[in-house]
């Protein structure tokens, strides 16, 4: 088996500041968690970005720009912005930084979906921030657009204009095949790094018969030509993880996809959820992969081709 790449995703759209205290906001922390998960093995960091003010997502150049020096010079990890951003956002805001910033890696997802996180609001008894209630309890009628013409728009501007290759995020089976269909395309180059993700409603349940069988059409599909990750959304996150370690798949972690680092207790950083994963994946006897061995393996084009000045 390859060594194993540790993603470490460190905050993002879909949890609320009210739900975890320990939820990095402000430029400042968002950089600080980072560097601290590169240094406990994260190889590539997964960023959102928040307005430090309203705790909002956001995907203004300005807020990226507030972390994203800090943690290249600090460390050597993989930085992979999200190409998501919110569901409220329109494509325009969602690639506002990335195509300013032209990062080694973007997230990219498959497709359109239901994105239902109000079941979280029945939790929280006291809200930071005054939109964070309305955005929860609407979700129910919220809809995550990424159409086939978005994902040509993204695929042309971020990868053949500027280089930077993708995560493909895959919340279920016809994922794969609309992954496929841009491979087809011509618009879509190997080795591929797709990420498995499971437990969010809308998309696929963390079931590990799931995980096998997504292997299995992805298999078909690409051959020898891609590589898996798996994430898990919230208590799932690693015994999914443990799987995907075992059937010589990556993983990734962070406080974006789970608040915890065991039941009923809350994880104090990203960095601790690197630990634990870290030591699941090496008791079953795989090697983490560093920043440099996940570039080598995802054909990355490097640090220095990234428009960060500081």
């Amino acid at each position: 088996m390859s060594k194993i790449i540790i993603s470490c995703a460190i905050t993002g759209s879909i949890h609320t500041p009210s739900m975890s205290p320990y939820l990095p906001i402000t430029g400042e922390n968002i950089a600080a968690q980072s560097i601290t998960a590169a240094e406990a093995g994260a190889a590539i960091i997964h960023l959102h970005a928040r307005d430090p003010e309203t705790g909002k997502p956001s995907s203004s150049y300005e807020n990226f720009m507030g972390f994203l020096p800090d943690i290249n010079r600090q460390s050597d990890a993989v930085l992979n912005l999200s190409t998501g951003g919110s569901a409220l956002m329109s494509l325009e805001n969602r690639l506002a930084a990335p195509l300013q910033i032209e990062p080694e890696m973007c997230s990219l997802n498959m497709g359109s979906m239901n994105f239902a996180l109000y079941p979280a609001a029945e939790r929280i008894k006291d809200w930071k921030y005054d939109w964070e209630r309305s955005f929860l309890v609407n979700s129910d009628d919220l809809v995550f657009k990424n159409t086939p013409r978005d994902i040509a728009f993204i695929l042309s501007e971020m990868g053949e204009k500027r280089g930077t290759r993708f995560e493909f995020e895959c919340y279920d089976l016809g994922h794969l095949y609309m992954l496929e269909h841009f491979v087809s395309r011509g618009l879509v180059r190997g080795p591929l790094f797709i990420q498995f993700v499971f437990g969010v409603l809308g998309g696929m349940g963390a079931d590990p018969e799931n995980l096998t069988h997504m292997k299995r059409i992805a298999d078909k599909l690409f051959g020898d030509n891609y590589a898996f990750s798996v994430l898990a959304a919230g208590r799932y996150q690693m015994r999914m993880a443990a799987m995907s370690a075992a059937m010589g798949g990556h993983v990734r972690v962070g406080l974006e996809d789970n608040l915890t680092i065991a039941r009923g207790e809350l994880a104090a950083s990203n960095a601790q959820q690197v630990v634990k994963v870290r030591e699941i994946v090496e008791n079953l006897g795989r090697e983490v992969a560093t920043a440099d061995d996940a570039r080598r393996l995802l054909q990355l084009k490097g640090k220095k081709d990234v428009n960060i000045l500081a």
